[in-house]
């Protein structure tokens, strides 16, 4: 019996996941876009009030571009965007080089450590794509 369960769980399982991670993505986005329409409202309402009670409109900050609240607009979103694949790129490489030590340790003779190659060269990539978003100094 629980033999059977398990076989029924296992031949299901495959198809579970990406469906529970195809909907987890997009709750994800809506929920995004939600909280984005909702900052800006709230930064609409915010200089509508300052300028009922007199504030010159003048004075206030100039309200923020569409999509400002979106992840890659900004100057300080691109410095995150580098870090993140710098931390990436660090991350797979680490991995690629670990992944290739253990194959070597597993098998000694054969040249499966090479398998390896594979994370540490797309680490490498997400490297070097760091260094070309890193922001640069106008000077």
């Amino acid at each position: 019996m629980l033999e059977d369960m398990m076989k029924i769980v296992f031949s299901v399982l495959p198809i579970v996941i990406p469906v529970v991670a195809i909907i987890g993505g997009i709750t994800l986005a809506i929920i995004r876009t939600v909280g984005q329409q909702r900052l800006a409202e709230l930064e609409r309402r915010e200089r509508i009030a300052a300028i009922e009670r007199g504030i010159d409109p003048a004075a206030l900050p100039p309200p923020s571009m569409p999509g400002a609240y979106e992840n890659g607009h900004g100057a300080g979103n691109r410095t995150r965007r580098a870090h993140g694949l710098l931390i990436g790129g660090l991350v797979t490489v680490a991995t690629g080089a670990g992944l290739a030590i253990f194959l070597s340790a597993v098998e000694p003779n054969e040249s499966h450590w090479t398998l390896g190659f594979l994370p540490i060269f797309v680490g490498l990539a997400l490297l070097v794509s760091a260094r070309f978003v890193w922001p640069r100094d106008p000077k």
